[in-house]
């Protein structure tokens, strides 16, 4: 089958947060940019996201879920307002069903057996690209989960598929929107382990998998900023030595390499800088950034709505909403489904 006829896999993330609202939402809102699309989660869960909206919204037309034992049958679904559902995992009762808002191990073990069950569907082939509803991390610790995200989880099962070490499947996160596209050298580590991960290799690595994956996506080799670790990029050595004893190595090593880098720059203005506004591209198409919210910040500050969470580096295409569980406004039909579109949107541009 052509793997753009194959459906894409939209997993449930924590039952007690946002993730199914918003799943029920975009079907509901835009049923044609959610066609070809299958929820991998609990039947229960979702009737309870679709019966929550109908209640709170009393929005026309109501919202069909159709159990379906495989993405076979997934893809078969075509009826207007039907949300097909693929049952991964002991179906819960009403009873086991976890509160809005708060920390579930039973939440937390459903959504990672979802991701599980999508990422090796997706590795086989048998689904075109997963998008991933989110994750709460607190819940995942409580179910006993070994990992503290999505991307970690989804190294981890990419590795065990293709027979290597998890070090020998390397990821990277990146955060998108229509206006700045970042990628962060480390990941869901503190700020000192982040500080530590900062070396030549890391910076390199992120740089090649950066490289190869926005040229696969774009079909041009990317322009890529870097953003120093210290203020002012370190001031020439005044500041933190990071920059000329690593940072600067890395990028030498990069354009030996062939790819088009700049920087060191400083982390203050270069997101300014490679933001895209009024129609027009910014002056480099990606930035390096050295740690989680140095990245994170400048994309979300812009607006949660279109942005989006990509893992670059694994043999599967895999996107997210860029906000998380919003367990604060979980069960109150309050939750935006717009960073989810873009994932999907983001998704299919990518899909295999």
């Amino acid at each position: 089958m052509n793997a753009h006829f194959k459906p894409m896999a939209i997993t449930l993330g924590d039952a007690a947060g946002i993730g199914p609202e918003i799943i029920v939402k975009a079907f509901r809102d835009a049923p044609d940019h959610m066609q070809g699309c299958v929820v991998v989660g609990d039947l229960a869960v979702m009737q309870r996201a679709a019966l929550l909206l109908a209640q709170c919204e009393l929005h026309e037309p109501q919202m069909h879920l159709q159990r379906v034992s495989d993405v076979g049958e997934a893809a078969q679904v075509t009826a207007p307002f039907t949300i097909p559902v693929l049952q991964v995992t002991p179906p819960l009762t009403v009873d086991q069903l976890p509160a809005w808002g708060k920390v579930s191990a039973t939440a937390g073990k459903l959504a990672a057996d979802c991701v599980v069950w999508a990422a090796q569907a997706a590795l086989r082939g048998e689904v075109s690209a997963m998008v991933t509803a989110p994750l709460h991390k607190e819940a995942l610790v409580a179910a006993g989960i070994p990992f503290p995200g999505h991307t970690e989880m989804l190294q981890a099962c990419a590795a065990a598929h293709a027979g290597v070490a998890v070090d020998d499947m390397p990821v990277r996160m990146m955060l998108a929107n229509p206006e700045l596209k970042t990628v962060l050298v480390s990941i869901h580590v503190s700020l000192r382990q982040a500080i530590e991960a900062v070396t030549i290799d890391n910076i390199l690595q992120t740089l090649r998998i950066t490289h190869a994956a926005e040229l696969a996506s774009t079909g041009r080799a990317p322009h890529m900023a870097v953003a120093g670790l210290n203020p002012h990029a370190g001031e020439g050595g005044l500041m933190g030595r990071e920059e000329l004893d690593i940072i600067i190595p890395a990028l030498q090593q990069a354009r030996a390499e062939g790819m088009q880098v700049s920087g060191p720059f400083a982390p203050d203005t270069v997101f300014m800088r490679a933001r895209a506004k009024h129609g027009q591209r910014g002056e480099f198409d990606v930035v390096i950034a050295m740690y989680h919210d140095q990245g994170l910040i400048p994309v979300k500050y812009l607006g949660v709505e279109q942005g989006v969470n990509v893992t670059l580096g694994l043999p599967l295409v895999r996107t997210s909403p860029d906000h998380g569980t919003a367990f604060d406004v979980a069960g109150t039909a309050q939750a935006d489904a717009s960073s989810l579109l873009a994932a999907v949107a983001t998704a299919r541009a990518m899909r295999r």
